[in-house]
């Protein structure tokens, strides 16, 4: 028998969360196959794990805590201070193909974003000698391939040639599937802050509709004149999001929305509590970030979707600070099981986003079944 080829993945992540990150990963290869032989290399704070696995692959949709999924060519260990781009160069061209594009990074710390000035400056150098060589398309090339299959031909994207910078001296070299990655550097869909909203939680929002649903599925489900109920809204951030897409919110809280919201046309802010509070009829929209175990919470979008109170949500599961796998896993899947009991078709996602905390924000719909 052929031992198995080693695939090795290079995994981003929230600093503080790589055990997490490492776990997950590791268990969705097992419900594949049981793996003979596995390897975590986890540094604490760091941004990212290394999950070397047989022959499984990993599923980036379906990984919670990873930001980025990337298959790890090559390791650079100790990179020469005068001449880095030698090295780098000959370990790209012993992986096969080439490249649409090429990313370079740095974890997500503060010792990683001094680094930004140094990758704003090689990356120019580095790209030249790609084109060059062939390895890397010219911009203004359409960088997709046929990809025989049976039925109409499909057109694939070449993958992305990511270089991460633990630091200044070594490099970690690999590549990403644009059907299997996030399509944003370091796997971070970043927002700005809007100076009209309430406060910085309407970047949870925004960044969770960018991050769940494509520009064909907002346009369809975010639509004005629908009618959406925000539980824990105080002060509004997210019941701003709403209300700039032309929905109109029902606001539950027993503290007070400010600003813009005070009073706004679009807006019904309700004191009461979230957790008590059901609509006299269903809406589309349910959003919720209340300070609440994910167990209560994670009961309670079950009770709603179960009512047929609602067709989609987003909501946020806070974590505890330990077993937060096994705290996350019991709220999903209590999600879930009510569902099924009722018959309900749906699809859910769940992702640590890179404006949450210690929590997890997770996308709910209704679907045709």
């Amino acid at each position: 028998m052929q031992k198995p080829t080693p695939n090795h993945w290079l995994l981003y992540c929230r600093p503080g969360f790589e055990q997490d990150c490492a776990q997950e990963a590791l268990r969705q290869a097992r419900q594949q196959r049981p793996v003979l032989a596995e390897q975590t290399a986890i540094l604490a704070d760091s941004g990212y794990v290394v999950v070397t696995l047989n022959d499984q692959s990993l599923s980036w949709r379906d990984l919670i805590f990873a930001r980025q999924l990337i298959r790890l060519h090559h390791t650079i260990a100790a990179l020469p201070d005068r001449d880095r781009l030698t090295p780098i160069l000959a370990a790209i061209a012993d992986i096969p193909g080439s490249f649409d594009t090429l990313w370079l990074e740095a974890p997500d710390t503060n010792e990683g974003k001094l680094l930004a000035s140094f990758t704003r400056r090689f990356q120019p150098l580095l790209e030249t000698a790609l084109r060059e060589q062939g390895k890397l398309q010219d911009n203004s090339q359409e960088a997709v391939r046929p990809e025989p299959v049976e039925g109409p031909t499909r057109t694939k994207k070449l993958p992305r040639l990511h270089l991460f910078f633990p630091d200044k001296s070594s490099a970690l070299i690999g590549t990403s599937d644009p059907h299997n990655s996030a399509d944003a550097i370091m796997g971070i869909v970043r927002q700005s802050m809007p100076p009209e909203a309430p406060s910085r939680s309407t970047m949870k929002l925004a960044e969770a509709i960018e991050v769940f649903m494509d520009r064909s599925e907002q346009t369809r489900l975010l639509r004005q004149g629908m009618t959406a109920v925000d539980l824990g809204a105080a002060p509004g951030g997210w019941t701003w999001q709403l209300i700039k897409r032309g929905i109109r919110v029902t606001a539950v809280d027993n503290g007070p929305m400010k600003g813009a919201l005070v009073n706004h046309p679009l807006v019904q802010h309700l004191k009461q509590d979230g957790f008590k509070y059901a609509p006299r009829k269903a809406v589309d929209w349910l959003v919720c970030d209340m300070v609440e175990k994910p167990s209560r919470v994670a009961t309670l979008i079950g009770e709603w979707f179960a009512a047929g109170l609602c067709k989609h949500a987003i909501f946020n599961l806070k974590l505890p600070m330990k077993q937060r796998l096994v705290a996350l896993d019991s709220a999903l899947g209590n999600i879930r099981k009510r569902l099924d009991e009722e018959g309900i078709n749906y699809r859910m996602m769940a992702k640590q986003l890179y404006h949450d905390r210690e929590e997890v924000t997770v996308f709910l719909t209704k679907t045709k079944g």
